[in-house]
């Protein structure tokens, strides 16, 4: 009796549709077969094909339409271009409310928009620590925005100051504050350098999950990109971690040669 066939796993599965959907076998708007078609084209249970539609829809491949179905996701990316973000001539509009990440966002006829800020004084973590230059558990402010893009979060945008720089300024306002060349240069400590450091992550916690919005599953993986700002002095006077879903960011740096 010939062995039987091994029913691949999810994650295989899950890759042969996801190489479908880039090569464009299966297009944005196209909607998937019936949970049991799938079941009987790939030889498994229909509980792991619930497996693959759960980890698709966590990446941001597929979404599930109310008593329609299942469908391949049209995602249109958000191009992040970091060489200009909060350098040179800013585009900050204060009467429009518009900031320099809102104003890029606007120049590809995408609509953002920012959540009210959670304004916290809570003891530094340790990297946080390290990249201000202080002692973990010192006293930091910390400043935690959801930006979105066509009312969708694309990105978490998560800011921590001294105290001493912070504290009975602007930046205590849970509000969305606008200031002509960003709120540091207003309040007196403008960033004269900026340090970026960039890292792939796996997929987001639940926390973070919970507040982009995202499926439940096994997370989407993303990007995680911390900017440290430096004032004249040499001191950091912010860093800045922004938590970038990889199907909805597209991070850009040009620079000469």
């Amino acid at each position: 009796m010939p062995p039987s066939k091994k029913s691949p796993p999810a994650r295989e599965i899950a890759d042969d549709l996801l190489r479908k959907v880039a090569s464009g076998e299966l297009g944005p708007g196209v909607q998937l077969p019936s949970t049991r078609d799938l079941a009987a084209q790939y030889e498994v249970g229909e509980k792991t094909i619930y497996r693959v539609i759960s980890l698709l829809k966590a990446s941001g491949q597929l979404e599930a339409r109310q008593g329609k179905g299942v469908f391949v996701r049209s995602v249109r990316p958000l191009e992040w271009h970091l060489h200009r973000f909060e350098r040179g001539a800013r585009r900050d509009d204060p009467v429009g409310g518009r900031d320099d990440w809102k104003a890029a966002a606007a120049e590809q006829g995408r609509v953002p928009t920012q959540d009210p800020p959670k304004v916290t004084v809570e003891p530094a973590p340790e990297d946080i620590a390290h990249w201000l230059g202080i002692v973990p558990g010192t006293f930091v402010v910390a400043r935690r925005r959801v930006r979105r893009v066509d009312g969708e979060p694309f990105q978490l945008a998560d800011s921590w100051f001294p105290t001493d720089i912070a504290m009975k300024t602007e930046l205590m306002l849970e509000e969305d504050v606008t200031r002509p060349g960003g709120i540091l240069a207003h309040i007196g400590h403008p960033q004269v350098r900026l340090r970026d450091e960039i890292r792939s992550w796996p997929p987001t916690t639940p926390a973070e999950a919970d507040r982009l919005e995202l499926a439940e599953g096994v997370g989407t993986p993303v990007v995680r990109h911390t900017r440290v700002g430096y004032g004249a002095d040499g001191i950091a006077v912010r860093v800045m971690v922004t938590v970038a879903p990889g199907h909805l960011n597209t991070l850009v740096y040009e620079m000469e040669v």
